[in-house]
């Protein structure tokens, strides 16, 4: 099965210790999705949750992570990191197969 997200080791890592110190149950895994649309576009969200009726289920670094049928076709490509700098700190979602715009 053709896994449509990459998580880096970073964000793995950081997941992990989320999943930990805030004591999520073993039942749940990650919740890969997207929200919104329209002219704004999408936002990419992460969570926590049990698996559903339509969800597709992945293993990545030993991770489960779930991604509903119907949001695959927007997270194909997308790539999960985590950046941390004096100020800021976070997940951010990229894709290396589209460009980067740079708006003057």
């Amino acid at each position: 099965m053709l896994v449509p997200i990459k998580i880096s080791p970073q964000a793995l890592h950081e997941i992990k210790h989320i999943m930990d110190s805030k004591n999520i149950p073993e039942d749940y895994a990650l919740r890969v999705g997207i929200k919104g649309g329209g002219c704004g576009g999408v936002s990419f969200v992460l969570g926590f949750d049990k698996s559903r009726e339509g969800d597709q289920q992945y293993t990545i670094g030993g991770l489960p992570v779930l991604v509903e049928k119907r949001h695959i076709m927007f997270l194909m490509g997308m790539q999960v990191d985590f950046h941390e700098s004096n100020d800021a700190r976070g997940f951010v979602f990229s894709n290396p197969k589209i460009p980067e715009r740079h708006d003057k």
